[in-house]
């Protein structure tokens, strides 16, 4: 069977590596999408089209993606406070909807598809001190040819877990209060979601973003609101995790919390660990000098 020269095939993957406007991908686009054109392929291989894979056949390196967080986008705990409460001031309704989802990413570290699915049966929510978060499911947003319901939002097994496994994540008394405050004020969805639109639906990406992005208008100055930071509503959980982490926490537990490994936190999160350097000297000379 004839397969396509090096030429045609490096120009396939060179096609992957800008976007429709003709500029250049991000490099986790990219990464991602040769990843879906080499089992295209491989699955070609299988249906006996093609003899081999041709692209085991090219020397093309994608471009490396950058893993580690830009401490420039990380919001400090005052920071934090002053954009949650700014977004209540979005719009009618959509924003005092969406604060305590904002507050889920930010004191929980949830990531946004976890707190879309959020349920009432989820949470513990004493009247005073800790409660805590038992994650099921996540609402990832998709379209509506890959989802089984042939709806946008679609629950599904959270990220990096087995199906039915859950996560356990306690939350701090200031986000025990938002979410009482919320479930008062709107109740939950027939289903027992506490996060979804007057009409009962789920917000896009692109609904929350913009509530997000006015936030920020809000709360910040304009140099802030030109600068990285809190740039997407998922920084409050880059932000969050930081906190932890250069509050002592441990590693693994933090991982524990955020639904990820030791080995990708420390990697992604290297860089967010302000002041630690001292004290890890310290600890050092201290056993040295024992």
């Amino acid at each position: 069977m004839n397969v396509a020269g090096p030429g045609v095939r490096a120009r396939a993957l060179d096609a992957i590596s800008v976007t429709f406007a003709g500029e250049e991908a991000a490099a986790n686009t990219v990464r991602r999408k040769r990843a879906i054109f080499h089992h295209l392929l491989e699955r070609a291989v299988e249906q006996k089209v093609f003899a081999f894979n041709p692209l085991g056949t090219i020397k093309w390196k994608p471009p490396k993606a950058v893993t580690a967080v830009d401490p420039r986008t990380v919001v400090n705990p005052t920071q934090a406070k002053e954009l949650l409460n700014a977004v209540p001031r979005v719009g009618r309704t959509r924003g005092v909807r969406l604060k305590a989802m904002f507050a889920c990413i930010y004191y929980a570290g949830l990531r946004p598809e976890e707190a879309a699915d959020l349920r009432v049966k989820n949470c513990t929510l004493p009247e005073s001190g800790w409660g805590l978060i038992v994650l099921e499911k996540a609402r990832p947003q998709g379209t509506k040819r890959w989802t089984n319901s042939g709806e946008t939002h679609e629950s599904r097994s959270l990220k990096h877990r087995a199906k039915k496994e859950t996560r356990e994540i306690p939350i701090p008394p200031a986000l025990v209060a938002i979410l009482r405050d919320h479930i008062k004020a709107y109740g939950t969805a027939e289903d027992g979601r506490l996060f979804r639109t007057s009409r009962g639906g789920s917000y896009s990406s692109s609904a929350y973003s913009y509530v997000w992005q006015e936030a920020r208008a809000l709360a910040f100055t304009e140099a802030q609101v030109n600068s990285p930071l809190a740039a997407r509503p998922y920084d409050l959980r880059h932000a969050a995790l930081s906190l932890w982490l250069n509050a002592g926490v441990p590693a693994a537990e933090v991982a524990l919390r955020a639904g990820n490994s030791v080995e990708i936190l420390n990697r992604v999160y290297a860089k967010c660990l302000d002041g630690q350097r001292e004290t890890i000297n310290g600890k050092i000379n201290n056993a040295l000098e024992e």
